[in-house]
């Protein structure tokens, strides 16, 4: 019995939209249009990040208003530092001045701990100057 079961089985299984006629999928999930709330895709990719990148993906989310273990990183580029919604800096980030530009950034990222003493970002630094680079300009990407 089992050995005509099978067959049978992934017949039918194969039979699941395998078929010519293609369904278009609803543009919005349903009742979102009526709430007027932007759908949960809205923002920057990861998949348009650097492999460097990777490595900050860790903690870090890159949708605006989503904190994980550090703080969003939507739109950091050019802001003072401890500035971002709704997230719980440190004493040292917020006392530490400093604006995100090129140089603050790759400073940063070579040694955070060193860069601010007293940063919750526990990470050691990236070490080579051309990945530090391509994780600054996708920064730039997230507005």
């Amino acid at each position: 019995m089992r050995q005509t079961f099978a067959p049978a089985l992934l017949l039918l299984l194969s039979a699941c939209g395998g078929g010519a006629e293609k369904t278009e999928a609803p543009a919005e999930p349903a009742g979102q249009a009526e709430a007027g709330t932007p759908p949960a895709a809205t923002g920057p990719s990861l998949a348009l990040a650097p492999a460097a990148f990777a490595q900050c993906a860790t903690c870090h989310a890159i949708k605006p208003g989503v904190n994980a273990v550090g703080p969003s990183l939507f739109a950091v580029y050019g802001r003072k530092a401890a500035t971002g919604p709704a997230y719980a800096y440190s004493e040292a980030m917020k006392a530490s001045g400093l604006t995100w530009d090129d140089a603050t950034l790759d400073s940063y990222l070579t040694a955070p701990m060193k860069h601010v003493p007293g940063t919750k970002m526990t990470y050691a630094g990236m070490a080579d100057a051309a990945k530090r680079k391509e994780v600054i300009e996708f920064l730039k990407t997230l507005k």
